[in-house]
């Protein structure tokens, strides 16, 4: 049999709460000659969160059946497992979504380029042909398929979208100010997988405009929001949030939404850092920070 006998795993455990979890784990490790390193867990409104450093010094199974059978124990126990190697960070697949701003799209495209993001771009779709080439520049490819004004131009954008995106088959979708409420088919089919960056501190000034809502009201601070998509507009899960002044009498709207242009890019790309760092997960529709597998990873070299 082909075993590795040299290296280490993160192994990824993540469900319902039980009895008996860490035990079952562990006893499985010990009958096939793997030792855990380092651990570590918690539990979060139910959820239960572990990752587990194995050295696979002495293994007596092969990565590919190891794998394998720790999804199975897993099925058992009705708890998502994933494996991946220490050395290794997570290569995400990711899909942007982009309309017409191009701050967003160009902080993303800086970051995976710098290799600050462990991640491939496997698409850039929009509605509009604008960032094409902005997204040559990064090496992404770009497609675009216009929404248009009525309901049946928008209907048929949404269905080649729908189409694309189960064609790509992404680990992530990033919303890089798309402009577009995404229908709930799409929204279901990636649960938990849809990021998207919104111009206010939500709950506060959610739908059109709200740098300019802000302004008008005289509210002295606002910010912006990264969250998880769901089918209630901004009101999905909070992933992270950055504020900035807004100085009352001194500031015009542009200041205040340039402001807001810098702070998008730069939120929407950490969130989508602890994305494909597996540093958080959706508990009971809130997002749970966790240490994740790069607390393992040795540093590149």
């Amino acid at each position: 049999m082909n075993t590795e006998t040299s290296g280490y795993l993160v192994i990824s455990v993540q469900g319902r709460d039980q009895k008996g979890v860490v035990a079952k784990f562990a006893t499985y490790m010990a009958a096939h000659g793997l030792n855990i390193e380092d651990t570590h867990q918690q539990v979060v409104r139910g959820l239960f969160v572990m990752d587990m450093l194995v050295s696979l010094e002495g293994a007596t199974i092969s990565t590919a059946v190891l794998t394998q059978e720790l999804q199975v124990l897993g099925r058992e126990l009705g708890m998502e497992v994933r494996v991946a190697n220490r050395r290794q960070r997570q290569q995400k697949r990711m899909v942007i979504l982009a309309s017409r701003e191009p701050h967003c799209l160009r902080e993303l495209g800086a970051r995976i380029s710098s290799g600050e993001l462990a991640t491939d771009c496997a698409a850039v779709l929009a509605n509009h042909n604008d960032l094409q080439p902005l997204a040559t520049k990064f090496g992404f490819p770009f497609e675009f398929f216009p929404s248009g004004n009525s309901a049946d131009e928008k209907q048929r954008h949404f269905n080649w979208l729908a189409e694309r995106l189960s064609q790509l088959q992404p680990d992530l979708v990033v919303l890089a100010r798309y402009m577009q409420i995404l229908p709930e088919n799409i929204v279901r089919a990636f649960e938990n997988r849809i990021i998207n960056i919104h111009p206010s501190l939500l709950p506060h000034f959610p739908g059109a405009n709200p740098y300019r809502q802000a302004f008008e009201s005289g509210v002295r601070v606002t910010g912006c929001t990264a969250h998880f998509v769901t089918k209630d507009l901004d009101q999905g899960p909070i992933i992270l949030q950055d504020v900035f002044h807004i100085h009352v009498g001194k500031d015009t709207a542009a200041d205040v939404r340039e402001r807001g242009l810098t702070a998008e890019a730069n939120i929407l790309s950490r969130a989508v850092e602890y994305f494909i760092n597996e540093e958080i997960v959706v508990a009971n529709g809130q997002v749970v920070f966790k240490s994740g597998i790069t607390s393992f990873a040795e540093p590149s070299r």
